[in-house]
């Protein structure tokens, strides 16, 4: 009898977590990613080793971590097409506060994230304030943002950095990737922000239904602004990884890198109209969208197909995901 009764509670908490992930954005992304990771090490042999697992999340990390402040500007219903841009001109502007104006290279860093931020807090006034589309806002700060790098520069890469700042890009901490360190904890608040405070609740209500959300009394211009700010920080830790990376400043940096990013959320189960999907999500398309391209890469897949290939594999994440809205 006791036995019964021991089993039944256990029966009753398996079934409720299956109906949980069953009617989860994270049930497809995950399925993905087994059924990806499987075929690809059929594929070849070298797929599941330490060093090359190790090789796709570092590779991952710089657009990975652009796509945490795109998770956030989705799940509002908007789009941010700048974040490649402005992670270019984050990168040339710090670079050259490093370099050519002879100050502390601790500014230089400095001023990377104040410039993400900025130009975060211009579209964010654009869209809130301005009730302009997002998509356009962003494709004109795009192009204002590569201008500018472009313009500071000259056109070449700014370099002479101090060599410690090559730890961002290239350094370790116990073995494993700084890179990835720094994406993990990014991940890590930005799920915090997401999911355990009412600022993450008026993100997913806004993508929900903003007008309902407004006349609830909550201020979405602002969570909005603040939506935008969080993008560009991103943008600007990004260039930060980048530029330790390269130990340069590259005002030509980041091109195309707005597709991938959206591309991860998108296969991390997140509605491309907004108000529902999860960070972790997000996480597990970066980490997808990096065995795809690994895999394809080992397979000796010609580059030119492998965009192909990836186009039609993000359609289908698109398609499959309208049933979850």
């Amino acid at each position: 009898m006791s036995h019964e009764a021991t089993a039944q509670p256990s029966s009753s908490a398996l079934r409720s977590v299956t109906a949980r992930l069953k009617h989860s954005p994270l049930l497809l992304p995950l399925v993905g990613l087994i059924v990806v990771s499987i075929a690809m090490a059929f594929a070849s042999d070298n797929f599941f080793s330490v060093d090359n697992i190790v090789n796709v999340l570092r590779q991952q990390s710089i657009i990975g971590i652009l796509a945490i402040g795109m998770t956030f500007v989705i799940l509002t219903g908007g789009i941010d097409l700048s974040v490649g841009a402005v992670m270019a001109l984050c990168g040339t502007l710090g670079a050259g506060v490093m370099v050519h104006m002879g100050l502390h290279g601790g500014l230089g860093l400095l001023a990377m994230i104040v410039v993400g931020i900025l130009f975060g807090l211009f579209n964010g006034l654009l869209v809130a304030w301005g009730k302009m589309p997002a998509i356009i806002v962003t494709l004109a700060t795009m192009l204002i943002a590569r201008g500018l790098g472009l313009v500071y520069s000259g056109g070449y890469p700014v370099s002479g950095l101090p060599g410690w700042v090559s730890w961002f890009g290239i350094g370790r901490i116990g073995g494993i990737p700084v890179p990835i360190i720094i994406m993990v904890v990014l991940y890590a608040l930005a799920w915090v922000l997401l999911q355990r405070t009412a600022f993450g609740r008026h993100v997913y209500a806004i993508g929900g239904n903003e007008t309902a959300t407004t006349l609830s009394g909550v201020n979405t211009k602002r969570i909005k602004l603040i939506v935008f700010m969080i993008s560009g920080f991103t943008s600007a830790m990004a260039a930060i990884v980048l530029t330790g990376r390269l130990m340069s400043g590259q005002p030509g940096a980041g091109v195309a890198f707005e597709l991938d990013a959206i591309a991860m959320v998108v296969l991390g189960g997140t509605a491309i109209s907004g108000g529902r999907g999860l960070i972790l999500g997000t996480l597990i398309g970066a980490v997808l969208l990096g065995i795809i391209n690994n895999g394809l890469n080992l397979m000796g897949i010609n580059p030119y197909l492998q965009d192909v290939i990836k186009g039609f594999i993000i359609l289908l994440a698109i398609y499959i995901g309208r049933d979850w809205r």
